[in-house]
């Protein structure tokens, strides 16, 4: 490629940082459960607190 050509800027998928928000909620709502002795429970708000995290990270990607 050519030092005068422009490079496209990298697409990225709707929706990754949602995933990526949700994974990080569930290991910690897992270990959570863990240390409760309520797998379920920690589980439940982990996913719950991750969708909200990756949402957020999602919306501030989109507004810059």
């Amino acid at each position: 490629m050519a030092d005068n050509e422009q490079k496209e800027p990298e697409k990225r998928q709707k929706g990754s940082k949602i995933g990526t928000g949700i994974g990080v909620g569930v290991g910690v709502g897992v270990a959570i459960g863990a240390a409760l002795n309520n797998i379920a429970l920690g589980l439940s708000l982990g996913i719950a607190v991750g969708l909200a995290i990756g949402t957020a990270m999602e919306a501030r990607q989109n507004k810059s």
